[in-house]
């Protein structure tokens, strides 16, 4: 693993413009759960008798907003810190090779550690809004509240700034996501099955020369890496990019 390592810190001082895509992996290691993972699943199920794919749609929203509530209070806001794969990432972009951090994480972490170009392609737990008014809320009057979010000021039902399933990305960071990934001549991808579409689908648009997969289990695009490590991703960013 150390030559992998050391393969990858070559890789990095060599490239001009690196992008990176990352996923729940990213943030295990920050002790919040991938809702996807098996264990998670089971909790949902045997909690909610449904999959959280279910509670987390544009149409079980508005139908059932109790039963979301309670599950995103319990599974999506649980307070977190940065871990050393974020720090990593924060170092990169100060030395001016990194373009953006291109995540499907709704946690916030990123932007926490310091990063400054952050696309955030399902957008974030911080960002809530009434749909009456517009008045805006963060995590934290989201984590102190019970039952269903209304609107201080209004009444209104508040909802997540989150891309539920059967909503569409947001455009313009789709298009600047798209672009990023063009520009870069490396492309590091972190703690994704890459699986889930259409985040997966940016992998399409790289044209550089370096695509580097940081993973603990196999994805669709391995073939196309020059570069696999199968460990813990913040072990490996903090070692490749150590001064």
């Amino acid at each position: 693993m150390q030559q992998k390592i050391d393969q990858l810190r070559q890789i990095i001082r060599q490239a001009h413009t690196i992008a990176f895509l990352g996923g729940a992996g990213v943030s295990t290691e920050s002790g919040l759960s991938d809702f996807r993972g098996a264990a998670a699943r089971r909790e949902t199920l045997r909690r909610f008798g449904m999959p959280a794919e279910q509670i987390l749609s544009h149409d079980f929203f508005f139908e059932n907003p109790d039963v979301f509530y309670r599950y995103y209070r319990d599974f999506l806001l649980t307070p977190a810190k940065p871990n050393p794969a974020h720090r990593a990432l924060v170092r990169l972009e100060a030395c001016g090779k990194l373009n953006a951090v291109i995540t499907q994480n709704i946690d916030g972490l990123h932007e926490m550690a310091g990063s400054r170009h952050v696309l955030a392609l399902h957008g974030s737990i911080h960002w809530n809004h009434c749909l009456s008014c517009g008045q805006h809320y963060d995590a934290d009057w989201m984590r102190a509240g019970a039952g269903v979010a209304r609107c201080e000021k209004c009444g209104g039902l508040v909802k997540p700034d989150v891309v539920l399933y059967g909503e569409p990305l947001e455009d313009a960071v789709w298009r600047g996501a798209k672009a990023c990934i063009f520009s870069a001549d490396t492309l590091l991808v972190g703690g994704t099955s890459l699986q889930v579409y259409p985040a997966a689908g940016l992998l399409e648009f790289f044209m550089g020369k370096h695509l580097v997969i940081l993973n603990q289990t196999p994805t669709p695009y391995d073939a196309q890496a020059e570069l696999i490590l199968r460990a813990p991703i913040g072990e490996v960013l903090a070692q490749a990019v150590a001064p």
